[in-house]
């Protein structure tokens, strides 16, 4: 494989890892569920499920990183910085769709005030 098609295949790795990131932020269907169908009741796992998939776009990135290809197209700068950070926390769930126009106004909001 040479690098043209290398950088092709991680720049899709990371965008189906992003999808898979953002489904389980919507608690929609994963493939996860289908390793653990007698999990899905139980609330904890919709924590779980965001965790792996997480640890899976981060790993594709850090792979992507260390082949330097590019791969923050696709996703707003606040979205790049939180995979950056590497954390998962509530503030990444409430706020990964929102957009940074939206971002803007509301910290020139708070200047303000």
């Amino acid at each position: 494989m040479n690098s043209q098609e290398m950088a092709v295949f991680f720049t899709n790795k990371v965008k189906d890892a992003k999808v898979q990131f953002e489904r389980t932020i919507d608690c929609k269907y994963t493939e996860f569920d289908d390793l653990y169908p007698y999990m899905s009741e139980q609330p904890q796992f919709f924590w779980y499920k965001r965790y792996v998939a997480w640890q899976e776009l981060l790993t594709v990135v850090k792979l992507a990183n260390e082949l330097e290809i590019d791969w923050k197209e696709g996703f707003l700068k606040k979205q790049v910085d939180y995979i950056e950070k590497k954390i998962l926390d509530a503030k990444v769930l409430d706020n990964w769709y929102e957009s940074e126009k939206t971002v803007d106004v509301d910290s020139s909001e708070e200047t303000v005030e």
